[in-house]
């Protein structure tokens, strides 16, 4: 016992390190081998980046001498000048097959670009803050890739500067689709990406890395790519790289953890190189599953011939001790024989399903007792009938193919039809037909399942399919008709919010008649004296009076223009349209309207004039009646203080966003009213002071145009006890210009 334990321990460690040894040998094999073909790949991915590259990365250049763009980049250009430069660049753009071209000033302005009469045009867009600009006005070509700040749409940029008499005017820049080089890299077991300077990945077989980086961004890196506008709306989250382990030839295996996958976590053979000409990186990454495959063979292969070898000396020995116990191993086979086929034969007799021996040309032979109670025949009425009179529904041919000798034994078909039974009755079944050796000849063995409760759930399953086929297009006739109903009611709000718009810009107006109207009545009243003097100066003969009369006359008719002007500008509909709006030009027109007012109310608004003017994206007419609305609810809330007055200011609250704040010196607002100020029709003012749309439909208007507006208390002396007063503040995305 304690040898036999002894010699099994030997071969078993013999056989690990044989296992050992031949994976790591296939290991360091089977790496080299695919190190080798992913570097030709590479070479040749490389090759093909260069080339798409190259042939575009003179066209700026070339395009900078041309003479329309010159002459649309110097000071006494013109639109025709412009135009042209237009048409030259969609000329260019057909020719070239690239995605845009345009062209931009010394400020980084686009003056001219081959989309210019697209929905998505460049020309007016400031495209300073882009590295190849930079480059460029240094007299550089510049190369950049980058998502298009207006298109959304991956492209590789060239810039070059536009000279005139060794001065740089401007910059003509190229942008180029990688598009169809992505989609021609599919190759199985490989993946391929292409990243910048950062390690951001902009072009991937794998869709999931785009935008994806190969290291952790640092946050100065972060925030310098956010500057550029590069990756605009992209996280540009790290790939979840858990081991770095170096390989030959700067190569290295990876293990990428992907929740997303079938395999969460796999591993890469990693090589990189630099596209030559330009700040990018191809890299290609051979998925190492075939190469544990192939270890596993190896493994196999070696395991078993190990195996083989042992069991080959273990029969030798053998030998010997089985040939003494022949005799008695074959008088117990003999025994357990006979016991066995009683065994075998009461199996049958009892399986749930029909076994029937047919002899070479198909007749039945024996059946056993379970196929005897399906067809209600006894095996003596049966025996030498050919099986294939009791079949229905089954063609001939396909029967006969399965009875076949010559038949390829791994063809069998189940094959479904009925069998005329003995009582009348036709039984549904299937069966397959196998080959049985027997006595030295060649038998059949059909093995028959009655399959009547299937054939009844088949037609019950029918029945439920064409029933919910019929409820879902009821239901799919209803969704319809309500749908339709749907789109018609948001049509109809849509044309009421518009009303209710126009209705409280009329009330604001009405609310300014009054002042108005005291503006209006002095210069008629003095425009009545001076044409009752002209008549009489006219009877005279004064010719020189007359004029003088008439000269004061039409000044005065201007000044009730000017004063006429900001009231019907005001009460006009909107065009719905987002523009850039200058925060002067605001400031501006809302003193204006509210200028009749201002001059007889005892309430102080301080505006200050800016400094420095801000554009913001929205509608003037639509941010001039927000800010009406504001400003008189204000006046109205410090109606009744000592010394009423409103402070207006506005501030620059991130990179994007511009603040403009109302402050007065009013009691605030109360607890109970803070949470339905906005609610329509909800108002804290006097019965005849308003209906309580104002606020519900400028918080409606300032989110239309992508803002926000809010309402708080603000406290005096750092303390939340005192209140200060009220502060509206109005959020608006800053416009292109600013």
């Amino acid at each position: 016992m304690y040898k036999r334990s002894l010699i099994t321990i030997v071969l078993a460690l013999g056989l690990a390190v044989s296992l050992y040894t031949v994976s790591e040998y296939s290991r360091d094999s089977a790496i080299s081998a695919l190190q080798k073909r992913t570097q030709g790949d590479l070479n040749r991915y490389i090759l093909t980046m260069r080339q798409k590259l190259a042939r575009f990365r003179d066209i700026p250049e070339l395009l900078s001498t041309h003479p329309d763009l010159v002459r649309a980049l110097r000071d006494h250009a013109n639109s025709n000048d412009i135009a042209r430069a237009n048409l030259h660049l969609v000329k260019v753009n057909d020719i070239l097959g690239t995605r845009d071209s345009y062209l931009m000033d010394s400020q980084g302005t686009t003056i001219a670009a081959s989309n210019w009469n697209g929905p998505g045009s460049f020309t007016g867009r400031n495209f300073s803050y882009r590295p190849y600009f930079t480059k460029a006005l240094r007299g550089g070509l510049g190369q950049y890739f980058a998502l298009g700040s207006t298109s959304k749409k991956r492209g590789y940029f060239y810039a070059y500067p536009v000279r005139h008499r060794d001065n740089i005017l401007g910059v003509i820049v190229v942008k180029i689709d990688l598009n169809e080089i992505e989609q021609d890299w599919k190759e199985k077991d490989t993946e391929l990406l292409i990243s910048d300077e950062d390690g951001v990945i902009f072009i991937s077989t794998r869709k999931q890395w785009k935008f994806r980086t190969l290291y952790p961004l640092t946050e100065q890196d972060r925030q310098r790519i956010t500057v550029s506008k590069r990756y605009v709306g992209q996280k540009l989250i790290a790939l979840n790289i858990t081991q770095r382990q170096p390989s030959e030839a700067n190569s290295q295996i990876i293990r990428l953890r992907e929740p997303s996958t079938k395999k969460t976590e796999q591993q890469y053979l990693i090589q990189n190189a630099a596209v030559g000409n330009s700040d990018l990186n191809v890299s290609i990454l051979a998925d190492l599953e075939g190469v544990q495959r192939q270890i596993l063979v190896n493994m196999l292969y070696v395991g078993t011939l190990y195996i083989a070898l042992v069991l080959l000396v273990m029969v030798i020995i053998a030998r010997r001790r089985i040939a003494k116990q022949k005799a008695q191993f074959e008088l117990r086979e003999l025994q357990a024989l006979e016991s066995s086929g009683a065994r075998v034969k009461a199996i049958l007799n009892n399986t749930w399903a029909g076994l029937i021996t047919l002899d070479i040309s198909g007749c039945i032979e024996s059946m056993n007792v379970t196929a005897q109670k399906l067809f209600a025949y006894s095996e003596q009425e049966l025996q030498g009938r050919e099986f294939y009179s009791l079949l229905q529904g089954v063609k001939k041919s396909t029967y006969a193919e399965q009875i076949n000798p010559q038949r390829n034994l791994h063809a069998e078909l189940l094959i479904e039809g009925r069998v005329k039974c003995g009582d009348g009755n036709l039984l549904p079944v299937e069966f397959v037909v196998g080959n049985m050796q027997q006595q030295g000849g060649l038998h059949f063995l059909i093995t028959v399942q009655d399959i009547t409760e299937r054939k009844q759930y088949e037609g019950q399953l029918a029945q439920s399919k064409r029933l919910l086929e019929s409820r879902v297009e009821l239901r799919t006739t209803e969704l319809t008709s309500a749908n339709e109903r749907l789109l018609q009611e948001i049509k109809q709000h849509g044309k009421t919010q518009n009303e209710l718009i126009q209705a409280a810009k009329l009330a604001v107006i009405g609310q300014m008649s009054a002042g108005i109207n005291h503006e209006l009545n002095q210069p008629l009243m003095a425009i009545r004296g001076y044409a009752d003097n002209a008549r009489k100066y006219l009877t005279l003969a004064n010719e020189e009076s007359v004029d003088s009369n008439l000269n004061e006359i039409a000044l005065l008719t201007e000044r009730m223009a000017k004063i006429l002007h900001p009231l019907k500008e005001f009460s006009r509909k909107s065009s719905g349209l987002q523009q850039n709006v200058s925060v002067r030009s605001l400031r501006s027109g809302v003193l204006a309207i509210l200028y009749p007012r201002l001059q007889k109310s005892p309430v102080r608004v301080e505006w200050p004039e800016l400094e420095c003017d801000y554009s913001v994206l929205g509608d003037l007419l639509r941010l001039e009646q927000v800010m009406v609305n504001l400003i008189d609810n204000a006046m109205q809330a410090v109606e009744s203080q000592g010394a009423p007055q409103i402070q207006i200011s506005q501030t620059i609250i991130d990179p994007n966003k511009l603040c403009i704040s109302v402050k007065d010196n009013g009691p605030g607002i109360a607890a109970v009213d803070a949470a339905n100020i906005f609610e329509p029709f909800y108002t804290t003012k006097k019965e005849g002071q308003g209906l309580g749309l104002g606020l519900s439909i400028s918080q409606r208007i300032i989110e239309d145009v992508g803002g926000e507006l809010t309402a708080e208390n603000y406290y005096t002396d750092d303390r939340e006890s005192v209140v200060a007063g009220a502060e509206f503040m109005v959020i608006l995305q800053l416009g292109s210009n600013s």
